[in-house]
């Protein structure tokens, strides 16, 4: 069952910036860490950020690492990743998932990025 709602995607030029948010389906829940994660066309999904609940404790892959800030509101239950000076190689479908991955994740749609001239 799909649990998550990514959204903020887009085409953005090499050195633009991006919010993307995330919204959790189920209001009951209540996900302690939660991440980003990006799959690049072809390729598996890999962790961009992840997050504690009080939002005190982060990661950040060092492909992005200074580039991306990855955030959560508690009480609306979402989770945000705000990326700046992007280039071609952060073009991919982004999505939010719990952390660490469960065995079977149930990836949502997520939100694809492109960056382009």
């Amino acid at each position: 069952q799909v649990q998550f709602a990514e959204s903020g995607g887009g085409l953005v030029q090499p050195g633009g910036s991006l919010r993307l948010s995330c919204a959790t389906l189920d209001r009951t829940a209540n996900h302690y860490f939660m991440a980003w994660f990006r799959q690049p066309s072809g390729k598996e999904h890999e962790l961009v950020a992840n997050i504690n609940w009080a939002g005190d404790v982060t990661y950040y892959a060092d492909s992005v690492k200074g580039r991306v800030t990855i955030s959560r509101d508690n009480t609306k239950k979402e989770l945000y990743l705000r990326m700046t000076n992007l280039t071609p190689e952060d073009t991919a479908v982004y999505y939010c998932y719990t952390f660490p991955l469960p065995q079977s994740p149930a990836w949502g749609r997520g939100t694809q990025v492109t960056v382009s001239s």
